[in-house]
Protein backbone atom coordinates (compact mmCIF):
# COMPACT_ATOMS: atom_id res chain seq x y z
CA UNK A 1 0.00 0.00 0.00
CA UNK A 2 1.99 3.03 -1.20
CA UNK A 3 1.71 6.42 0.44
CA UNK A 4 0.78 9.32 -1.84
CA UNK A 5 1.93 12.92 -1.76
CA UNK A 6 -0.51 15.15 -3.65
CA UNK A 7 1.17 17.97 -5.58
CA UNK A 8 -0.87 21.00 -6.69
CA UNK A 9 0.79 23.78 -8.73
CA UNK A 10 -0.93 27.12 -8.16
CA UNK A 11 -0.70 30.68 -9.46
CA UNK A 12 -3.39 33.12 -8.32
CA UNK A 13 -5.85 30.32 -7.53
CA UNK A 14 -7.59 31.80 -4.46
CA UNK A 15 -11.00 31.44 -6.13
CA UNK A 16 -10.57 27.73 -6.83
CA UNK A 17 -7.99 26.22 -4.47
CA UNK A 18 -10.20 25.98 -1.33
CA UNK A 19 -12.60 23.67 -3.18
CA UNK A 20 -9.72 21.46 -4.29
CA UNK A 21 -8.41 21.22 -0.74
CA UNK A 22 -11.89 20.39 0.58
CA UNK A 23 -12.07 17.58 -1.98
CA UNK A 24 -8.84 16.19 -0.56
CA UNK A 25 -10.38 16.34 2.91
CA UNK A 26 -13.08 13.97 1.68
CA UNK A 27 -10.69 11.30 0.39
CA UNK A 28 -11.42 7.78 1.62
CA UNK A 29 -7.66 7.15 1.40
CA UNK A 30 -6.02 10.18 2.98
CA UNK A 31 -2.88 11.58 1.34
CA UNK A 32 0.34 11.38 3.32
CA UNK A 33 1.06 15.02 2.42
CA UNK A 34 -0.32 17.83 0.29
CA UNK A 35 2.19 20.18 -1.37
CA UNK A 36 0.86 23.39 -2.89
CA UNK A 37 3.57 24.80 -5.14
CA UNK A 38 3.07 28.54 -5.41
CA UNK A 39 4.27 29.91 -8.73
CA UNK A 40 4.31 33.62 -8.00
CA UNK A 41 0.79 34.27 -6.74
CA UNK A 42 -0.22 37.82 -5.90
CA UNK A 43 -3.59 36.92 -4.34
CA UNK A 44 -4.46 34.89 -1.21
CA UNK A 45 -3.43 31.50 -2.63
CA UNK A 46 -0.57 30.97 -0.17
CA UNK A 47 -2.53 32.09 2.91
CA UNK A 48 -5.47 29.85 2.02
CA UNK A 49 -3.24 26.83 1.44
CA UNK A 50 -1.46 27.30 4.76
CA UNK A 51 -4.72 27.88 6.64
CA UNK A 52 -5.97 24.53 5.34
CA UNK A 53 -2.77 22.82 6.46
CA UNK A 54 -0.97 22.22 3.20
CA UNK A 55 2.77 22.59 2.93
CA UNK A 56 3.52 25.50 0.62
CA UNK A 57 6.58 25.49 -1.61
CA UNK A 58 7.69 28.65 -3.38
CA UNK A 59 8.68 28.19 -7.01
CA UNK A 60 10.35 31.41 -8.07
CA UNK A 61 10.87 30.29 -11.67
CA UNK A 62 7.73 30.91 -13.68
CA UNK A 63 6.10 27.91 -15.36
CA UNK A 64 3.79 25.06 -14.42
CA UNK A 65 6.39 22.45 -15.42
CA UNK A 66 8.90 23.97 -13.01
CA UNK A 67 6.29 24.04 -10.26
CA UNK A 68 5.40 20.38 -10.83
CA UNK A 69 9.08 19.45 -10.86
CA UNK A 70 9.67 21.17 -7.54
CA UNK A 71 6.78 19.20 -6.04
CA UNK A 72 8.16 15.94 -7.43
CA UNK A 73 11.59 16.64 -5.95
CA UNK A 74 10.19 17.68 -2.57
CA UNK A 75 7.86 14.68 -2.11
CA UNK A 76 8.95 12.19 0.52
CA UNK A 77 6.67 9.29 -0.43
CA UNK A 78 7.07 6.46 -2.92
CA UNK A 79 4.18 7.77 -5.03
CA UNK A 80 3.15 11.23 -6.17
CA UNK A 81 -0.39 12.10 -7.27
CA UNK A 82 -1.01 15.38 -9.06
CA UNK A 83 -4.06 17.50 -9.60
CA UNK A 84 -4.72 21.14 -10.48
CA UNK A 85 -5.87 23.98 -8.25
CA UNK A 86 -9.21 24.21 -10.07
CA UNK A 87 -9.96 20.48 -9.94
CA UNK A 88 -12.00 18.23 -7.64
CA UNK A 89 -10.83 14.65 -7.10
CA UNK A 90 -13.70 12.29 -6.30
CA UNK A 91 -13.69 10.90 -2.73
CA UNK A 92 -12.38 7.50 -3.93
CA UNK A 93 -9.64 9.02 -6.11
CA UNK A 94 -6.61 8.05 -4.05
CA UNK A 95 -8.17 4.78 -2.92
CA UNK A 96 -8.67 3.70 -6.54
CA UNK A 97 -5.15 4.78 -7.50
CA UNK A 98 -3.74 2.92 -4.52
CA UNK A 99 -5.54 -0.29 -5.53
CA UNK A 100 -4.05 -0.09 -9.04
CA UNK A 101 -0.47 0.90 -8.16
CA UNK A 102 1.16 -2.52 -7.73
CA UNK A 103 3.42 -3.37 -10.65
CA UNK A 104 2.82 -0.04 -12.42
CA UNK A 105 4.98 3.05 -12.82
CA UNK A 106 2.14 5.49 -13.50
CA UNK A 107 -1.64 5.80 -13.36
CA UNK A 108 -4.28 8.13 -14.75
CA UNK A 109 -8.04 8.39 -14.84
CA UNK A 110 -11.14 10.04 -16.33
CA UNK A 111 -12.07 13.70 -16.07
CA UNK A 112 -15.14 15.80 -16.68
CA UNK A 113 -16.17 19.43 -16.30
CA UNK A 114 -17.67 20.56 -13.01
CA UNK A 115 -20.20 23.34 -12.45
CA UNK A 116 -21.97 22.79 -15.77
CA UNK A 117 -25.33 21.26 -16.68
CA UNK A 118 -25.41 17.47 -16.10
CA UNK A 119 -25.64 16.67 -19.81
CA UNK A 120 -22.56 18.78 -20.55
CA UNK A 121 -20.69 17.13 -17.68
CA UNK A 122 -21.54 13.67 -18.99
CA UNK A 123 -20.66 14.64 -22.54
CA UNK A 124 -17.29 16.02 -21.48
CA UNK A 125 -16.46 12.80 -19.63
CA UNK A 126 -17.51 10.61 -22.56
CA UNK A 127 -15.56 12.69 -25.07
CA UNK A 128 -12.43 12.74 -22.93
CA UNK A 129 -12.63 9.00 -22.21
CA UNK A 130 -12.94 8.32 -25.94
CA UNK A 131 -9.89 10.47 -26.60
CA UNK A 132 -7.90 8.66 -23.89
CA UNK A 133 -8.91 5.28 -25.32
CA UNK A 134 -7.75 6.33 -28.78
CA UNK A 135 -4.44 7.55 -27.39
CA UNK A 136 -3.93 4.21 -25.60
CA UNK A 137 -4.61 2.29 -28.82
CA UNK A 138 -1.96 4.38 -30.56
CA UNK A 139 0.52 3.54 -27.83
CA UNK A 140 0.70 7.18 -26.68
CA UNK A 141 -1.02 7.37 -23.28
CA UNK A 142 -2.23 10.90 -22.52
CA UNK A 143 -1.67 11.55 -18.81
CA UNK A 144 -3.03 14.91 -17.66
CA UNK A 145 -1.58 16.73 -14.66
CA UNK A 146 -5.05 17.19 -13.17
CA UNK A 147 -5.40 13.42 -12.74
CA UNK A 148 -2.24 11.35 -12.72
CA UNK A 149 -0.01 9.52 -10.28
CA UNK A 150 3.41 7.97 -10.63
CA UNK A 151 6.24 6.26 -8.84
CA UNK A 152 8.53 9.04 -7.65
CA UNK A 153 11.57 6.88 -8.32
CA UNK A 154 10.45 6.14 -11.87
CA UNK A 155 9.65 9.80 -12.58
CA UNK A 156 13.10 10.90 -11.47
CA UNK A 157 14.66 8.12 -13.55
CA UNK A 158 12.66 9.36 -16.55
CA UNK A 159 14.13 12.83 -16.10
CA UNK A 160 11.13 14.49 -14.46
CA UNK A 161 9.10 17.18 -16.16
CA UNK A 162 10.50 18.83 -19.29
CA UNK A 163 10.88 22.60 -19.07
CA UNK A 164 8.06 23.59 -21.45
CA UNK A 165 5.01 25.85 -21.14
CA UNK A 166 2.44 23.08 -21.59
CA UNK A 167 2.15 19.35 -22.30
CA UNK A 168 4.79 18.66 -19.64
CA UNK A 169 2.48 16.14 -17.97
CA UNK A 170 1.88 14.15 -21.15
CA UNK A 171 5.58 14.14 -22.05
CA UNK A 172 6.47 12.78 -18.61
CA UNK A 173 3.68 10.18 -18.87
CA UNK A 174 5.01 8.91 -22.19
CA UNK A 175 8.53 8.77 -20.78
CA UNK A 176 7.20 6.71 -17.87
CA UNK A 177 5.45 4.36 -20.31
CA UNK A 178 8.84 3.55 -21.78
CA UNK A 179 10.04 2.46 -18.34
CA UNK A 180 7.14 0.26 -17.27
CA UNK A 181 3.39 -0.27 -17.24
CA UNK A 182 1.05 2.72 -17.23
CA UNK A 183 -2.59 1.97 -16.33
CA UNK A 184 -5.86 3.81 -16.87
CA UNK A 185 -7.92 3.63 -13.65
CA UNK A 186 -11.58 3.97 -14.62
CA UNK A 187 -12.87 4.80 -11.13
CA UNK A 188 -10.28 7.49 -10.31
CA UNK A 189 -12.40 10.45 -11.41
CA UNK A 190 -11.42 14.11 -11.22
CA UNK A 191 -13.75 16.98 -12.07
CA UNK A 192 -12.20 20.18 -13.38
CA UNK A 193 -13.44 23.70 -13.96
CA UNK A 194 -14.69 24.66 -17.44
CA UNK A 195 -12.56 27.81 -17.53
CA UNK A 196 -10.53 26.26 -20.34
CA UNK A 197 -13.57 27.02 -22.48
CA UNK A 198 -13.65 30.73 -21.61
CA UNK A 199 -12.37 31.64 -25.06
CA UNK A 200 -14.77 29.22 -26.73
CA UNK A 201 -14.88 25.54 -27.65
CA UNK A 202 -13.12 25.90 -31.00
CA UNK A 203 -10.06 27.77 -29.64
CA UNK A 204 -9.84 25.24 -26.79
CA UNK A 205 -9.91 22.26 -29.18
CA UNK A 206 -7.44 23.94 -31.52
CA UNK A 207 -5.01 24.61 -28.66
CA UNK A 208 -5.39 21.04 -27.45
CA UNK A 209 -4.74 19.68 -30.96
CA UNK A 210 -1.62 21.82 -31.23
CA UNK A 211 -0.34 20.52 -27.91
CA UNK A 212 -0.91 16.84 -28.67
CA UNK A 213 0.80 17.33 -32.03
CA UNK A 214 3.95 18.53 -30.29
CA UNK A 215 3.56 22.26 -29.70
CA UNK A 216 4.30 23.07 -26.08
CA UNK A 217 2.90 26.55 -25.66
CA UNK A 218 0.60 27.22 -22.67
CA UNK A 219 -3.17 27.27 -22.40
CA UNK A 220 -3.60 30.25 -20.13
CA UNK A 221 -0.77 32.66 -20.89
CA UNK A 222 0.65 34.55 -17.94
CA UNK A 223 -1.87 33.30 -15.39
CA UNK A 224 -1.35 29.59 -15.99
Amino acid sequence: MPAFTVVIPARNEANYLPQTLRALDRQTRAPAAVLVVDNGSTDDTVALARAWGAEVLRCTEKGVARARQLGLEAAQTAWVATTDADSLPAPEWLERLDAAAAGRVALYGPMRFSGVAPHWSGLSQAAYSTFLHGARLLGRPNLAGANMAYSREAALLAGGYPDVEAYEDVILGQALARLGEVAYVRGALVETSPRRLDRGVVPFLWQHLRNISGHTRGYFGDDR
